[in-house]
């Protein structure tokens, strides 16, 4: 019976070009994800040689200063970037993953970013992630609004129920076919990954399979739902559209809209001016009145006095921090707010299972919003940790040609973050069992 149903549904053109099309779109998709990858790996390659060529070049050109050499030098910091990221890139896009910092205020260079066509950055990257999220369920629906409606209409399926002994039976065989298909159209797509993205065999790819299994169950457990109210074709194509319309496009955008007016943040470019102007307006104040602050807060530099010169790096440095620290307020609140922007998401996604599978999608790739803060945390951390390494040699006037220079590299950050399998999940087999549940209560109590 399996077998001749597969072949029943594989000879209609409709899902061979259906399966055909999706098909091309996912290994599309795994061209734009290699694109990405390959500008991921060029990005950091050429961000290490051009911090050798830049410290090595500066040294040169500003051997007898090591203050103002430090001036120039930049640090660089690299947001480790998966393979499968390249299935789901997520927030990649938008953040970048690679910063770079002096030993100068943080707060004014911790959001530079990378120039991006503003277009490109609202239509977004079609990766592998966005064809399972909208695509894939368009197919589904295609596929399974007129299970039942269509031999009905056509008036064949009075024959099918005098000929199988279950109906109820018959109706789980049509979705197990389509499933089925489905399901293997995902793992070749994912397989294909695996083979041209060199993505490894992991927890991590697990996860998203398992994930991608269960996003795709979702749906058939929403047609089986419609079809178990027994209604036209009509109906059933009718509602199962606006059903993804909703899910996949008012309600996140609603959710959005939502959390961005409930936890407003404060622009970095404002922190970045704050910053600033802080910095700037101590050129017009009392040294030593700077200095004492730079003292409280690093008392082990207390024992570094204020050269009797008109400039000193000793003073130009605490200026810097001293516009650090008279920002840090400001920084706390944005990062705090962005803190409560993810949780808030993540929260609400439970409840909404396409936007529950994006985030988690993202999640795994550690392109999300929380590897980005995360991110940011580290690179404050890194920065600390240059300037109290090179604050001692620049007050001391070190000399740079001592200075092994070609011992710091660029550094890499790793996201040591685990996805819960409880949490990703959980949420997707409740809807599909609650799905599933009321549409065979629906097929019990009606006449099939």
């Amino acid at each position: 019976m399996l077998v001749l149903l597969f072949k029943n549904f594989l000879r209609s053109k409709g899902t061979k070009i259906g399966l055909l099309f999706l098909l091309l779109i996912g290994f599309i998709s795994l061209l734009i994800g290699h694109q990405f990858q390959e500008k991921q790996y060029n990005t950091i390659t050429e961000a290490s040689v051009y911090q050798k060529e830049h410290i090595a070049r500066n040294a040169v050109y500003h051997k007898d200063d090591i203050g103002l050499l430090l001036y120039y030098i930049k640090f660089s910091l690299v947001n480790k970037t998966l393979p499968i990221n390249s299935l789901a890139i997520g927030q990649r896009d938008v953040n970048p993953s690679i910063q770079s910092v002096t030993i100068r205020g943080l707060e004014a260079q911790k959001y530079d970013a990378e120039l991006n066509n503003p277009n490109n950055l609202l239509s977004g990257n079609i990766d592998f992630s966005f064809v399972l999220i909208y695509l894939f369920p368009l197919l589904i629906v295609a596929f399974s609004y007129n299970v039942i409606s269509e031999e009905k209409e056509s008036g064949t399926w009075k024959i099918v129920a005098t000929q199988s002994q279950n109906t109820f039976a018959f109706i789980l065989k049509l979705f197990y076919v389509r499933i089925l298909s489905l399901a293997a159209l995902f793992t070749i797509i994912l397989v294909a990954a695996v083979l041209f993205l060199n993505i490894p065999i992991d927890v991590s790819l697990l996860t998203f399979f398992v994930l991608g299994i269960l996003y795709i169950l979702f749906w058939f457990a929403v047609c089986f739902f419609i079809v178990s109210l027994q209604k036209h074709s009509n109906y059933n194509a009718v509602i199962l559209l606006t059903i993804w319309l909703f899910l996949i496009v008012i309600l996140p955008a609603a959710i959005n809209t939502y959390i961005v007016n409930k936890y407003k943040v404060p622009e970095a470019l404002e922190l970045t001016l704050t910053q600033r102007n802080a910095y700037h307006e101590k050129w017009d104040m009392d040294k030593m009145t700077t200095l004492n602050k730079f003292y409280e807060h690093y008392p082990q530099f207390k024992h570094y006095p204020l050269p009797e010169k008109e400039f000193s790096w000793l003073w130009y440095y605490a200026m810097q921090q001293m516009g650090d620290d008279e920002s840090a307020g400001q920084s706390r609140e944005l990062e705090a707010k962005l803190q409560q922007r993810n949780l808030a998401s993540q929260q609400i996604a439970q409840f909404i299972p396409t936007l529950h599978t994006q985030l988690q999608l993202n999640e795994i790739a550690h392109a999300d919003l929380g590897n980005q803060l995360l991110f940011l945390k580290e690179t404050a951390k890194f920065h600390e940790k240059m300037r109290l390494h090179f604050y001692p040699k620049i007050f001391d006037e070190a000399l740079v040609e001592k200075e092994n220079w070609s011992k710091y590299k660029v550094e890499t950050f790793n996201d040591s973050t685990k996805t819960s399998f409880a949490k990703a999940f959980l949420p997707l087999v409740l809807f599909i069992l609650i799905l599933i549940g009321f549409g065979w209560r629906n097929f019990k109590r009606g006449v099939i």
